[in-house]
């Protein structure tokens, strides 16, 4: 039996998803769906995308928990665009923006950061890691030029795997010093580069925690 979904013209297996606020009508990203992704976000409510860089679904706010509820789906004239209308639970952009469109051609932000951390989960605790990955991950899909994090992607795997073990040796010699200040730094290298290696090999910090769980 043919469905609406049936009318969906995909281009090499994929559709453009413009998401906009249902409330503000704020245009919030840009991202592609293909069939299963588009299905997903039907029968769960929740916008689930593409990944062309990571070959694979993702789900908005998997880790952020910046999730977005769908109210309605429509798509335009041509059938080969979807417009998704939500209710976000939080910045839709990895930046800590509103939205991805937040600066124009001359570079200037239009749209101060609305996203701030300490504010959100609190200056200690664990969640802001989610935060971090999802800013390793803005750098792997995007590179942008002089980023560190940029550096290592384009390196490779040797490199980010060398970064990794040189920071362990460093917190296991600042642990050999009464320096708290120091040990506390060298293991926020560790973590970062931890971070970079878990982006370069597609693990989640969601994995990581089911892991976790799982031994307690």
């Amino acid at each position: 039996m043919n469905t609406v979904l049936d009318q969906i013209k995909f281009e090499q297996g994929l559709i453009p998803a413009i998401v906009q606020d249902v409330s503000s009508k704020e245009v919030l990203m840009m991202a592609y769906m293909n069939r299963e992704a588009l299905e997903k976000t039907v029968s769960t409510g929740e916008t689930w995308f593409y990944s062309r860089s990571r070959g694979r679904l993702w789900r908005k706010g998997e880790t952020s928990g910046n999730v977005q509820k769908v109210t309605e789906i429509r798509y335009d004239c041509d059938e080969d665009t979807l417009l998704v209308l939500v209710e976000a639970a939080g910045p839709a952009c990895h930046t800590g923006h509103n939205s991805c469109f937040y600066r124009n051609l001359q570079g200037v932000e239009i749209e101060p950061r609305r996203f701030d951390p300490d504010e959100v989960y609190g200056s200690e605790s664990g969640a802001i890691l989610n935060e971090l990955q999802e800013v390793i991950r803005g750098r792997y899909k995007e590179r942008p030029d002089g980023s560190y994090t940029t550096y290592l992607f384009n390196q490779g795997i040797d490199k980010i795997l060398k970064k990794v073990g040189e920071e362990s040796a460093e917190v296991i010699i600042a642990a050999k010093n009464p320096d708290q200040g120091e040990l506390i730094y060298e293991i926020s290298d560790l973590i970062y580069h931890l971070l970079v290696l878990m982006v370069e090999k597609d693990v989640r910090l969601a994995d990581v925690f089911k892991e976790l769980r799982g031994r307690r």
